[in-house]
C-alpha cells in the first residue's frame, strides 16, 4: 500500500492532471493550436465532449468501491472524491456550454427545451442532483450529516442511470457507444443491488425468534 504522503503529494497530483487533460485538449482545439480544431460544428464538438467526460468520470467514481472490494486496495478510496468533483466539473460545463453557446442565455428556449425534450429533462435532472454531492463532498460534511450523507450519496447511482439515458436518447443512429456506458453501469451496479438485497433480506436470528 502506498504511504498517504506519497498518494498526497506524488499521485493525486498526477490523477489531477490526467483528469484535468480532456479540458486542455478542448482548450486547444478551441485555440487552433497547432493542427487541432474542432470542426465544422464547434458548439456541438464542445458539449458533445464535455458530455462524455462528464459520463466518463460519473462511471469512473462508481467503479473506485468494488475495484477497491475485487483488489484489496483500500487506497484508491483516496481519490474517489476527486474523480467525482472532476465529474461535477465537466457536467456543469457541458450545461454551461448549453446555457451560453448554444442557447445564448435564453432562458425561454431552455425551459421550452427542458419541459419538451425528454433527453434535456433528464441530463437537467442529473446535473441538479451532481450538485449536493459536489457541495456535501467535504469531510465537514460528512461529519455534519453522519448516516444521511451516504444516504445522499448513493444517488450518484441515479445520476449515472439518467447520463447514460441522457446519452442514449440524444444519439439518433450509431447506439453502440451509449450502449457501451450502460453496460459498464449495470455492471457496476451488480455488487451494489447483491449487497442491498442481502441486507434486506432478514436475519437468520430474526427468522428464528419468528419460528
Amino acid at each position: 500500500m502506498p504511504k498517504l504522503r506519497h498518494i498526497r503529494f506524488v499521485y493525486k497530483p498526477i490523477v489531477f492532471a490526467a483528469c484535468l487533460m480532456p479540458f486542455v485538449w478542448l482548450l486547444a482545439m478551441a485555440f487552433e493550436l497547432g493542427d487541432l480544431d474542432l470542426g465544422a460544428n464547434p458548439v456541438e464538438k464542445i458539449q458533445d465532449t464535455l458530455g462524455i467526460w462528464g459520463l466518463r468520470f460519473v462511471l469512473v467514481t462508481l467503479s473506485i468501491t468494488p475495484v477497491r472490494q475485487l483488489t484489496k486496495m483500500n487506497w484508491l478510496l483516496q481519490f474517489r472524491r476527486m474523480l467525482g468533483l472532476f465529474a461535477f466539473f465537466y457536467v456543469a460545463m457541458h450545461f454551461l456550454n448549453y446555457l451560453v453557446l448554444d442557447q445564448t442565455f435564453s432562458l425561454s428556449l431552455i425551459l421550452e427545451d427542458i419541459t419538451e425534450r425528454p433527453f434535456i429533462t433528464i441530463g437537467f435532472t442529473a446535473f441538479l442532483l451532481l450538485i449536493p454531492l459536489a457541495i456535501t463532498s467535504t469531510a465537514g460534511w460528512r461529519r455534519r450529516l453522519a448516516k444521511r450523507w451516504q444516504q445522499l450519496h448513493y444517488s450518484v447511482y441515479l445520476v449515472g442511470l439518467l447520463g447514460c439515458w441522457h446519452f442514449y436518447w440524444q444519439v439518433k443512429k450509431d447506439l453502440s457507444e451509449p450502449l457501451i456506458y450502460v453496460g459498464i453501469l449495470v455492471l457496476l451496479l451488480i455488487p451494489r443491488l447483491l449487497k442491498w438485497r442481502q441486507q434486506l433480506r432478514p436475519s437468520p436470528a430474526g427468522e428464528a425468534s419468528r419460528d
